[in-house]
């Protein structure tokens, strides 16, 4: 047995700390979201660790928060939230990751799963034909240095202005899909040069395409308000981020907090948790050139809904206003954001780090979409091809106990090295073929990665966050066709 396992104190079901006293250093107690099945499952596993070392760094509040989806990553875990106090804390870019500003975008149609069923080959090799995909893609679009500023500072609305997509669009993507304080000043030429070409592509790894048909309604009232009409509608779910240039961003200011944990004499359990005080020159320009990846994540993810609503219509000739093809919500995974929120009684500004988590604001927040005031924002969560993805919504709750976050998906049980060991991928293709599943895919050997046996079990996940009542479930849809980077 882990040493975490045997300091572990049961609050509920659904709720497990790991005590201030795990390790001397501590500023906070963890708190993990899991069933008691799915601790079972971590017992070999140092990732709690991680949620424990979270909890040493300066100025943190609340609890360092762990989501069902937990799984190994570099400093923070993936499925990690976390609070800084803003006068006195610090911003970590392990906190929010390399790809910055991964994220998830739905729409919805006015189709069923029996007029597209039968086009649905046809329709996944109009998507993988005109959404650039794969490792090192080149988009259709092709910026210049003053235009890639541009897209920089105006994230979605750069690409609505530029007639990609909706004005619509923007009311129901988180920010407005556009995050304030972008700063190109603060963005490195490697960072620029890797991202001007990447612009608008769906990338690799676990990135994707989803045609979905609903296939269960838990909550009619708050679907019906998002455009979720019953089981056998179909539904489009996009799943992508900055790319390589969010990640050479993150590279870069890793580097700068290295010396910054130096210079501010930061003790810090592990090196990966680099970071530097929230209001230092440093952790200002963090923020600011992430806010300019993640202004890049939400314009790639504003193209990509375009591009999407062109293909649909010409395999089912119709335009995308009679495919009711309207976008529910677009929500960020990977991100560090400023926020108030009620700390020991009282407003506190912080900075809130969601890492592999995703924002579940409630009913009436002041920062959600009107037409969702009285159900919450949308939550959006994804699973593996083969299984299930869900749409669920943000609780008071959430907002009273994890800073206004939920899980973000599946969460890993392999590794990509592993999985690509033990799994082929063209047994993925028949396995998925054999359940009706459409895929196409930039690397056929990539598909090893993302096969359902290397995931958690969605379902078990949003059962997790739904019964600890940090988000409630509203729909789930399961995949027609996929198409991979």
């Amino acid at each position: 047995m882990a040493q975490w396992q045997r300091q572990l104190v049961k609050i509920d079901d659904y709720r497990w700390q790991i005590p201030q006293t795990y390790k001397t250093g501590m500023r906070v107690p963890g708190l993990i979201y899991a069933s008691q099945e799915m601790l079972e499952s971590m017992r070999d596993e140092q990732t709690p660790d991680q949620v424990a070392n979270v909890a040493f760094l300066p100025g943190i509040v609340g609890c360092s928060l762990a989501m069902p989806d937990i799984h190994w990553g570099y400093g923070f875990p993936i499925g990690g939230v976390a609070a800084m106090d803003t006068g006195e804390g610090v911003v970590s870019p392990g906190g929010v990751g390399y790809d910055i500003n991964c994220g998830v975008r739905l729409l919805r149609t006015n189709l069923s799963e029996g007029e597209v069923r039968p086009r649905i080959r046809e329709l996944v090799d109009a998507l993988f034909r005109d959404v650039p995909s794969g490792l090192g893609s080149e988009g259709k679009i092709k910026v210049s240095q003053k235009e890639m500023d541009q897209l920089m500072v105006g994230g979605a609305n750069w690409a609505v202005k530029r007639g990609f997509g909706l004005d619509d669009d923007l009311d129901v993507t988180e920010e407005g899909g556009c995050l304030a304080g972008a700063n190109p000043d603060r963005i490195s030429d490697r960072a620029r040069k890797r991202g001007m070409p990447q612009a608008g592509t769906l990338g690799s790894g676990n990135h994707f395409l989803e045609v979905q048909v609903v296939k269960e309604v838990f909550d009619r009232h708050s679907a019906g308000i998002m455009g979720i009409t019953g089981p056998g509608q179909v539904l489009v779910l996009i799943h992508t981020g900055s790319r390589g240039f969010g990640h050479e961003v993150c590279t870069d200011y890793l580097r700068t907090m290295e010396g910054a944990v130096t210079r501010y004499g930061i003790k810090l359990p592990d090196r990966q948790l680099a970071c530097a005080p929230v209001e230092s020159p440093e952790g200002q320009a963090y923020l600011e050139a992430m806010a300019c990846a993640a202004n890049y994540a939400w314009a790639n993810r504003q193209c990509i809904a375009h591009w999407v609503r062109k293909s649909f219509s010409q395999v089912l000739g119709r335009s995308a206003d009679e495919l009711g093809m309207r976008q529910i919500y677009d929500v960020a995974h990977n991100i560090a954001k400023l926020e108030e929120h009620k700390v020991d009684g009282r407003r506190l500004k912080v900075c809130v780090h969601r890492k592999g988590a995703t924002r579940a604001f409630p009913p009436g927040h002041k920062d959600i979409p009107r037409r969702y005031a009285d159900i919450g924002q949308p939550v959006l969560v994804p699973g593996d091809m083969g299984r299930c993805s869900f749409v669920a919504v943000g609780t008071q709750r959430a907002m009273d106990e994890s800073f206004g976050s939920t899980c973000h998906g599946a969460g890993r049980l392999l590794s990509r090295g592993a999985a690509k060991r033990s799994i082929n991928g063209r047994e993925v293709i028949r396995e998925l073929e054999q359940r009706g599943i459409t895929v196409r895919a930039e690397s056929i050997p990539s598909l090893a990665e993302e096969a359902s046996r290397a995931y958690k079990d969605v379902s078990a996940v949003i059962d997790v966050v739904h019964e600890a009542g940090i988000s409630r479930k509203v729909a789930m849809a399961t995949p027609l066709g996929v198409v991979k980077g």
